[in-house]
């Protein structure tokens, strides 16, 4: 039977241009009965999967994880799956569900029709799919400019950062979680859904996207010689063996800083302190390899 999806291509996106045409032929091949619809601006996502959402059977977005961030919310209140085009710079998300960076192969795995009900986070009101996070974070986003990603790939997400880092100054903040306030003075804190972020760190060693669970880090750095082996440690998701790195772990956190800090989800800057986090379990379905159809519970069942 013939699928009726509503192709969305971010054409500024490292590879968007480039491949926007190619994916077109492939999934007209495929046997796909395709909306496409020229994009101007991210801000006109939301609308137009709500537009076009009853005419449908899925949206297939091509992107990075800003573009795929900027559709979460429509896709939500329309209750329609999601396939993936990685053609960002970081492409975490389909890293982290193990969709191939390659277009005919991320085509076929939306044409083999396997789907997997993915968590979501959540922070006032936003959905987000890999990490939400204030402080340094914020800082790498405004900085890191469109030129800089298309030259350098994820390279470009490293050099801001040592860029970034040594202009940061550690705020205080409060994580309420379970009831219990912790205090802490850091440069950021970063609560994950799913496992990769950053171009392929790690939000924690063990975290999946269909967990059921939030991993929250703080980065509660004093000396200046601490960034070294916490950059040894950040891509693995070990850094919460370091002593000046908190992690927690939760379906809730509420966090509150003395001066508003903006928060960063995806890599796009949606909302500020005071938050309130949550994960949303097995909320919307993406297209994945038959591979990554295991999920957790699946993994932890002896």
């Amino acid at each position: 039977m013939t699928k009726r999806a509503l192709l969305l291509v971010n054409r500024h996106s490292r590879r968007g241009q480039h491949s926007f045409a190619q994916a077109v032929d492939i999934l007209n091949d495929l046997g796909f009965e395709l909306i496409v619809v020229p994009i101007k601006s991210s801000e006109e996502l939301p609308q137009l999967v709500r537009q076009y959402g009853s005419d449908i059977d899925l949206v297939i977005v091509g992107g990075g994880d800003g573009t795929l961030n900027g559709v979460v919310d429509s896709l939500m209140d329309m209750h329609l799956p999601l396939g993936i085009l990685p053609l960002g710079t970081a492409n975490d998300l389909a890293r982290t569900l193990k969709i191939p960076f390659g277009i005919p192969q991320a085509c076929q795995v939306i044409a083999e029709g396997h789907l997997k009900y993915i968590d979501l986070g959540w922070v006032n009101g936003k959905h987000f799919f890999n990490v939400a996070s204030l402080g340094l974070s914020v800082g790498i986003t405004e900085k890191l400019s469109r030129g800089a990603k298309r030259r350098w790939g994820v390279l470009a997400y490293a050099m801001t950062a040592l860029q970034v880092m040594s202009q940061t100054r550690p705020f205080h903040a409060q994580i309420v979680i379970n009831g219990e306030q912790i205090d802490v003075k850091t440069i950021q804190i970063a609560v994950g859904n799913g496992r990769f972020y950053g171009g392929g760190m790690a939000v924690a060693e063990d975290a999946t996207i269909d967990d059921q669970r939030l991993d929250l880090y703080s980065l509660e750095i004093q000396y200046w010689w601490q960034i070294f082996p916490l950059l040894w440690r950040l891509p693995q998701g070990q850094h919460g063996t370091l002593n000046w790195v908190r992690t927690l772990e939760g379906e809730h956190f509420e966090i509150n800083t003395r001066k508003t800090q903006e928060i960063n989800t995806d890599g796009e800057i949606v909302t500020e302190t005071p938050a309130v986090f949550r994960v949303i379990p097995q909320s919307l379905g993406v297209f994945v390899p038959r591979n990554a159809l295991i999920n957790y519970k699946d993994k932890k069942t002896p």
